[in-house]
């Protein structure tokens, strides 16, 4: 008898979207098929399957003990959120090589259908970050007498939708400062600055309307500027680990001693960003806009908005839609925005719309119109990575 061999392995997602990619949140049914194609006929133990899903953070840090001794300091943590076993075919032991119990498969192609149920509990969003991951993967093996098993892992993505039309994300955000600048005994006039933006939460395409002044009663001249960062924290053994990274910015116009500059609504566009990330004990994703006066020769003087980039849209009456069909459709266009697997800065807007769509002149009329669009994007194929990784400009703390 020729024993037969194994030519493929393969998993597949039954896809809750109409865009044929795995994505889901708490409480929903991952459902798909194991795909095995053989040559000849083989004789199999089991097939099993095992879908985890884990929030991890690694680093390290170098120590000095004294006299010329160095040594590295690693932090580790861990946070499961699920760990699903089954077993398609045959049974659990996989402890001896007998020929009992044993199941044959006949030559061709053959498909096991598995399913569970995502826990009904806030799962953090996937994410790639410089010090840490959350991820969620479903993993086959296949396991024969006296051979080695054959094992293919394949990834999917989850996350929190994060609904931007809450009282507490529609709440305006403002601010004023002042500062006086001074050199020996001499001091100038004050530099003041007072900047508002209508609310909290965004979404990735959307632009933050800026409402400013910035008065320059210094003799120097100064120039106002804003900037969004993404600031990643990484907790383990009771330490934190803190990274800290330009998303978009915008500068204003030079101001000379006296002048005075208001800005009515200056936009800042928000590029392709991944969610906030809030409800995970190790791992934290958030945002703040930074609106500055840039000093020469001194600190600057700067105001912190808090942000929250969120999954659902603003509604256009202000209300949020329940139904199932418009949420999903929601973490479509989300997921369309997401960033590459490589480090680089984050593409404009206008590069994740498609050739087509701006030599037809359809200009957005809405940021809900315009984040439908960014849909089209070449970005939108990158999600087969499940990478949502962060642009260069590091800064660690």
């Amino acid at each position: 008898m020729v024993l037969g061999k194994v030519k493929s392995l393969t998993i597949s997602f039954d896809c809750l979207s109409n865009r044929n990619i795995p994505v889901y949140s708490s409480g929903d049914i991952v459902s798909g098929r194991i795909g095995l194609e053989v040559t000849g006929e083989i004789r199999v133990k089991a097939l099993k399957i095992n879908a985890r899903g884990h929030a991890k953070v690694r680093w390290s840090e170098s120590r000095n003990a004294g006299s010329n001794t160095a040594y590295t300091q690693n932090y580790t943590e861990e946070v499961e959120y699920f760990n699903h076993k089954d077993v398609l075919v045959g049974h659990a032991r996989d402890d001896d090589n007998s020929e009992e119990g044993l199941h044959t498969i006949h030559s061709g192609r053959h498909e096991y259908a598995f399913s569970f149920e995502l826990p009904q509990i806030p799962l953090a969003t996937s994410f790639e970050g410089k010090h840490g991951s959350v991820r969620y993967w479903v993993k086959a093996e296949l396991h024969r007498p006296w051979l080695l098993p054959v094992k293919l892992k394949k990834e999917f993505t989850v996350f929190e939708h994060i609904d931007i039309n809450t009282p507490s994300l529609l709440s305006p955000q403002a601010g004023t400062k002042e500062k006086t600048l001074c050199c020996w005994l001499c001091t100038s006039g004050p530099i003041s600055l007072s900047a508002k933006i209508e609310r909290k939460g965004y979404i990735p395409g959307e632009s933050i309307q800026i409402f400013a002044e910035i008065e320059n009663c210094s003799s120097r001249m100064v120039v106002p500027k804003a900037t969004i960062y993404q600031t990643q924290a990484f907790y383990a053994k009771g330490k934190m680990k803190e990274v800290r990274q330009l998303v978009a910015n915008l500068r204003g116009e030079s101001l000379s001693s006296g002048k005075t500059e208001t800005w009515n609504g200056k936009q800042l566009k928000i590029p392709p960003v991944s969610p906030s990330i809030l409800d995970c004990s190790i791992i934290r994703v958030e945002y703040s806009l930074m609106v500055y006066v840039d000093i020469p020769g001194a600190v600057d003087l700067f105001l912190n908005l808090p942000l929250v980039i969120g999954t659902i849209p603003l509604h256009p009456f202000g209300t949020r839609t329940s139904s199932v069909s418009s949420q999903g459709s929601m973490d479509m266009n989300w997921l369309g925005l997401t960033l590459p697997e490589r480090l680089e800065a984050p593409p404009s807007y206008a590069e994740v719309v498609t050739g087509e769509n701006r030599q037809s002149g359809l200009a957005p009329v809405t940021a809900f119109d315009d984040f439908q669009r960014a849909l089209q994007g070449p970005l939108f194929a990158y999600i087969q990575e499940f990478r949502f990784l962060p642009p260069p400009l590091y800064s660690e703390k």
